[in-house]
């Protein structure tokens, strides 16, 4: 897996403990790029101290019954993912400006003390996110994703760069799409927690097609 100027091809090639950024509703997969925009400063300390580091950060949701207000004692999904910073830009209020590109999906296997007011994780990095992907892809129905994908856009009078969707990898698609899609932190977290990109596709249609049935249902009741 290459994530800027840097390639992690096994899980050695990971840090064992990592800054953690828990966001509710955010998803990163490997190979995908999340821009970010930090402004409180226990995260704005996390980003410099990355910085000065191996640039990786961890991003998990909270779990789906802790408060939005994010504390110390608010207990954490035990997946997330690994993201290697990849930009970084200041603004003049005090702002930083970040992309994280997605490496490989991690466990939290317990927490360690905090450092500069965030918190930090033990984790184990999943060694398949490392590898090619190239085989696995094969295995995705692409046609019914795009199918499925087209019936959204229709549905909600959206646009996408065709030509852009047809060129792009299978891997890069399902998890851009995964990432992009408008679902609840829980759906976001069955579709982080996959474990194969075909069964990630197969969980992001049917949740889109649950979706746009009950969107159906929705605009049918209204006009009787």
């Amino acid at each position: 897996m290459k994530a800027g100027n840097s390639t992690y091809t096994k899980v050695s090639d990971l840090p064992e403990s990592i800054p953690l950024f828990p966001l509710s509703g955010a998803l990163l997969l490997p190979a995908g790029n999340m821009p970010l925009n930090i402004f409180e400063p226990r995260y704005l300390a996390m980003i410099d101290d990355a910085m000065a580091g191996d640039r990786i950060v961890g991003m998990i949701q909270p779990q789906f019954d802790a408060e939005a207000d994010i504390t110390d004692a608010d207990p954490l999904c035990t997946i997330g993912c690994l993201g290697r910073i990849t930009a970084y830009q200041e603004s003049n209020d005090g702002r930083l400006m970040i992309n994280l590109a997605g490496i490989s999906r991690f466990r939290l296997l317990d927490e360690l003390d905090e450092v500069n007011g965030y918190r930090i994780g033990r984790v184990a990095g999943f060694a398949d996110d490392l590898l090619d992907n190239e085989e696995a892809a094969k295995a995705v129905d692409r046609e019914g994703l795009l199918t499925t994908f087209k019936q959204f856009l229709e549905a909600n009078e959206m646009e996408a760069d065709w030509d852009g969707v047809r060129e792009a990898s299978t891997e890069a698609l399902v998890n851009t799409l995964s990432m992009m899609s408008p679902y609840g932190p829980a759906e976001k977290q069955a579709l982080l927690e996959a474990p194969d990109l075909k069964t990630r596709s197969e969980t992001l249609v049917a949740i889109t097609e649950i979706m746009l049935a009950r969107e159906a249902g929705s605009n049918s009741g209204t006009l009787q």
